[in-house]
C-alpha cells in the first residue's frame, strides 16, 4: 500500500507521466488505546550469514517447470487458498498465489480489508487463520505444484490502537508494541509525508498516520529478518514488499542479505534466494524510482497496469501496446522484464487507490477487462500476477463475511462452470478465458514474441511458430490478413474457447497455406491460436 496518484500525457506513446497524490491509506481510527510496559531484550541475535559462493538472484519466482503465472487470492482463508491450490490451482498450470498479510494486525471498526496493512506483531494469526493452518496450506500447495508467496508489512506499525487479531495489544499513540516488542526507539520522528518530491520525507515520515519503523535501527531489521526467515523455513518461495518506496533501498538490502535461502525439504534449488517483489509506485515524475530497487530484486510495475488501462479503454492507439511487450518495454520507460512483476490491477488501485485512477481495468469492466488480462498472458514481459477479488460497493469493504466477522468461503467450482464462485467472490482466475490463457502462457513461454504487426487499432504477434495473437482496441470492426506463423490448419481461438477432441467449443480459425488469416475483428476483441488447439 503506497499513497500516490498519477495524470499523463496520454497523446504520446511514450510513457512520459506526471504523479499526484491521491491516498491509498487512510486516517488513523479512533481506537481504545492501552500503555502496555515492556522490556525489549538487552542482546540481539547474532547476524546470519549466508554460506555460499553463488550470485544473488532475487528476481526468480522459482516456479515449479513449465508454469508462469500467480494470483492473488486477496483475502482468502488459508482452507480455502489449499483446497484451491489442489482443485483449480494446480490442474491449471498456475505457478503461485500471493496470500494476503499473514501476521497479526489491528482489528479497525467494520474490519475494512486495509487493517490487514496496520501490524501489531509479526505472529502468524490473521482473519485467513493461524499459522498451524499457514504452514499446512504452504505444504498442500507445493504438492499440488503451486508456490506460496506472501505480502509483508515492515514499514510502519498500525495506526488503530486496541488489540490485534492474535490477541497482542497496541499504544500507536505512545509507539508500544509489545507484541513484537517495539518502542519509541524504533520509529523515525514523529512527520508526515505531504512533498513526494522530498525523498527524504517519503522515507522517513509517515503515511498518513501509520508509525514510520526505522529499518536503519539494527533491533528493527532483526525482528524482520527473524520474521521472514521463519516463514522461509514454513516454505514460502517469496515476498511482496509493501511500501517499498518508502524505505531505503540500503536498509533493505541489509534485511535480505541476513535471508535464509529457501527451504530445500520444499523442492526448491540449495541456496535458492527468495523471490522479492517490491512495491514502488513509479509514475515517472518523483526523484523515488523502480529503478533504484531493481537491482535488490523485482518490482511491481504500475506503468503497465496504468498503460494498458488507458490502451484497452481505446485512449491510446494500439501501436503504444509494443510497450507492453519485453524487448521493447524499456524504450518506453519500463522496467527490464526480468526486474518486472506485472498486472492489469491490483488489491489497490481496483478501489481508486494508488496509481492510475480511472484508467485502471477491474472486473467491473468486463470485457475489456478480459482482453486486457488475455493480452498480458499472450506477451513475454515480466512475471504476471492475476487478481482475484470479491465484490465491493464501498472501497473500504472488507471481504464476505458472516454476522460474526468470520470470511466466508468462495466454495467449489461447478463441474459445468468452472467461473462459479458463491459469497460475493468474483474469483477471475477461474474465469474460462483467464485459464486458457493460463495454459498458452505456459505453452509459448520458451518462444519469443517475433512478426509483430500493428495498426492504428489492432496489435498481432506471433510466439514463434507455436502461438498467435491478434487484438482490437481500435472504435470500430476491422477486417485484416494476419501472418501467425502457424502451420495451416483449423484451429480453436482460445479467447471465446478451446479444444475438445477434434471440435472447438466456440470460434474455429482457418490458417491458409502461407500462414495468414483472414479475420473480421469487432472492436475490444481478440483471437489467439496455438498448436496445442490445432484440430486438423
Amino acid at each position: 500500500m503506497e499513497e500516490n496518484g498519477d495524470s499523463a500525457v496520454k497523446s504520446s506513446v511514450k510513457l512520459n507521466l506526471s504523479s499526484a497524490h491521491v491516498e491509498s491509506h487512510h486516517e488513523a481510527l479512533d481506537g481504545v488505546i492501552s500503555t502496555v510496559p515492556f522490556n525489549p531484550p538487552s542482546t540481539s541475535p547474532e547476524p546470519i550469514t549466508r554460506n555460499r559462493d553463488s550470485p544473488i538472484n532475487r528476481h526468480d519466482p522459482h516456479f515449479y517447470p513449465g508454469r508462469h503465472v500467480m494470483v492473488h487470492l486477496f483475502e482468502w482463508k488459508f482452507e480455502d487458498i489449499a483446497t484451491e491450490c489442489e482443485r483449480v490451482l494446480g490442474p491449471g498450470g498456475f505457478g503461485g498465489v500471493q496470500v494476503s498479510p499473514i501476521n497479526e494486525y489491528a482489528i479497525a471498526p467494520n474490519r475494512p480489508w486495509w487493517e490487514r496493512y496496520q501490524p501489531i506483531s509479526y505472529k502468524v494469526n490473521s482473519r485467513s487463520g493461524n499459522e498451524e493452518q499457514f504452514t499446512a496450506m504452504v505444504r498442500r500447495c507445493q504438492r499440488a505444484g503451486v508456490r506460496i508467496y506472501v505480502d509483508v508489512v515492515v514499514n510502519h506499525m498500525a495506526a488503530v490502537g486496541g488489540y490485534g487479531t492474535a490477541g497482542s495489544p497496541s499504544d500507536p499513540a505512545n509507539k508500544a508494541y509489545p507484541g513484537v516488542p517495539y518502542n519509541r526507539s524504533h520509529f523515525h520522528a514523529n512527520c508526515t509525508i505531504r512533498n513526494y518530491q522530498n525523498a527524504t520525507e517519503v522515507r522517513d515520515c509517515a503515511l498518513n498516520g501509520l508509525p514510520d519503523l526505522n529499518q536503519t535501527e539494527p533491533f528493527v531489521q532483526e525482528r524482520i529478518v527473524d520474521f521472514m526467515n521463519r516463514l522461509i523455513g514454513f516454505g514460502v518461495a517469496g515476498f511482496r514488499m509493501d511500501a517499498s518506496k518508502h524505505m531505503w533501498p540500503d536498509d533493505l538490502e541489509a534485511i535480505y542479505n541476513r535471508l535464509l535461502p529457501l527451504n530445500p525439504a520444499f523442492e526448491f534449488p540449495m541456496f535458492a534466494d527468495p523471490y522479492i517483489y517490491q512495491e514502488v509506485i513509479d509514475l515517472g515524475n518523483e526523484p523515488i524510482t523502480a529503478a533504484q530497487y531493481t537491482e535488490l530484486g523485482s518490482v511491481t510495475e504500475f506503468k503497465y497496469s496504468f498503460f494498458i488501462g488507458l490502451l484497452f479503454r481505446g485512449e491510446l492507439e494500439a501501436t503504444a501496446l509494443q510497450a507492453l511487450i519485453a524487448e521493447r518495454a524499456p524504450q518506453f520507460g519500463l522496467v527490464p522484464s526480468q526486474s518486472a512483476l506485472v498486472f492489469v490491477d491490483n488489491h489497490d488501485n481496483q478501489r481508486g487507490h494508488g496509481a492510475g485512477g480511472a484508467s485502471i481495468l477491474t472486473f467491473k469492466d468486463g470485457s475489456k477487462y478480459a482482453q486486457a488480462v488475455a493480452f498480458m498472458l499472450a506477451t513475454d514481459y515480466g512475471v504476471v500476477r492475476l487478481m482475484s477479488s470479491y465484490n465491493f460497493t464501498d472501497s473500504d469493504q472488507g471481504p464476505p463475511a458472516d454476522e460474526s466477522t468470520v470470511i466466508l468461503s468462495p466454495g467449489l467450482p461447478n463441474v459445468n462452470d468452472h467461473a462459479t464462485c458463491e459469497n460475493g467472490w468474483i474469483c477471475e482466475h477461474r474465469w474460462p478465458v483467464v485459464r486458457r490463457m493460463v495454459h498458452f502462457r505456459n505453452f509459448v513461454a520458451p518462444s519469443p514474441i517475433t512478426d509483430v504487426q500493428m495498426t492504428s487499432g489492432t496489435f498481432a504477434f506471433c510466439r514463434g511458430n507455436i502461438g498467435f495473437a491478434v487484438f482490437n482496441i481500435g472504435a470500430g470492426s476491422h477486417d485484416g490478413i494476419f501472418n501467425t506463423c502457424l502451420p495451416p490448419g483449423e484451429y480453436c481461438d482460445l479467447i471465446t474457447g478451446d479444444r475438445v477432441d477434434t471440435k472447438c467449443t466456440a470460434t474455429r480459425v482457418l490458417v491458409n497455406g502461407d500462414g495468414t488469416v483472414s479475420l473480421t475483428l469487432p472492436s475490444s476483441s481478440g483471437v489467439v491460436l496455438d498448436l496445442l488447439n490445432r484440430v486438423t
